[in-house]
């Protein structure tokens, strides 16, 4: 399979020589690992600076949680929350700024702030969206979930779970190319309308997803499915997420987006290590 290219997000370059880690960055009363806990500017840029020094190679602002059975926000609320962090991000640390909405007013209005990508969790299945993207001239993840995130965890049913994932990114990227979007890094969505089961197929059959030709990014962190299998609260899952981080990259994942990045970053050195890269 030829070399992923390099994905530009305007001042930055993402290369794929090694696995890259995406900081999570929840700017949120109720997400749920640590909502609350950076709900202020200054104790969210702080946060997003340890991450930095910590070894993250983009940072992921959220606004909104999406956890199984939250509410959606308003494009107003949302903005209210990330806008400045945002701001003050781009001007104080020297990483692509990811920007996770599936709203386009959001998405438009934190990239004209300076924010590099936008990671969405619909899979611009937003026609709207796709011409935020295009117009701004940005990287894009897009992202697999069944239903919305109030019902996705309702017993999700697939007939061919792998099947229909892939089937709905050959959809998504060619809908993407349609607009002008050329950058396209895909994320199967683990936790979004999975079982434990659904996401246990997923981390063990990443390499399916290879034949795409996009990066792939995968986000397992202190995610229910490692509840499940340890019997663990959220604020005890690292070494779960590690374990659940060590298969995606050995299976192919390029893009881990964790909470833990010191932890997840001396990881996958030794991983990108046994691995040759």
């Amino acid at each position: 399979m030829s070399p992923l290219a390099p994905i530009v997000c305007k001042e930055y370059t993402l290369r794929f020589e090694k696995t890259l880690i995406m900081g999570i960055l929840n700017v949120t009363p109720d997400s749920f690992s640590d909502g609350g806990l950076f709900n202020d500017v200054d104790t969210a840029v702080t946060h997003a600076k340890k991450m930095f020094s910590d070894g993250a190679d983009l940072i992921d602002v959220g606004g909104e949680s999406s956890r199984p059975g939250s509410e959606p926000l308003s494009e107003k609320e949302e903005l209210a929350r990330i806008l400045p962090v945002v701001t003050r991000l781009v001007d104080e640390v020297s990483v692509p700024i990811s920007i996770d909405t599936y709203k386009p007013l959001v998405a438009d209005t934190c990239l004209k702030a300076g924010a590099h990508l936008i990671n969405d969790i619909t899979g611009l299945t937003n026609p709207n969206m796709r011409k935020v993207a295009s117009k701004n001239n940005v990287p894009v993840v897009l992202m697999h979930m069944l239903g919305t995130p109030k019902i996705m965890q309702q017993k999700p049913v697939y007939q061919d779970l792998l099947g229909e994932l892939i089937a709905f990114f050959q959809k998504q990227i060619a809908q993407a190319h349609n607009t002008g979007i050329q950058q396209i890094i895909i994320d199967p969505g683990i936790g979004f309308g999975k079982t434990v089961e659904h996401n246990l197929q997923i981390l063990k059959h990443l390499e399916t997803f290879k034949t795409l030709g996009c990066p792939l990014l995968v986000g397992p962190s202190r995610k229910s499915f490692i509840g499940t299998i340890t019997g663990l609260p959220v604020n005890e899952r690292l070494e779960g997420t590690i374990a659940a981080v060590t298969v995606a990259v050995m299976n192919g994942a390029n893009i881990v987006r964790v909470h833990d990045v010191k932890e997840c970053r001396r990881v996958i050195q030794v991983v990108d290590a046994i691995r040759g890269v």
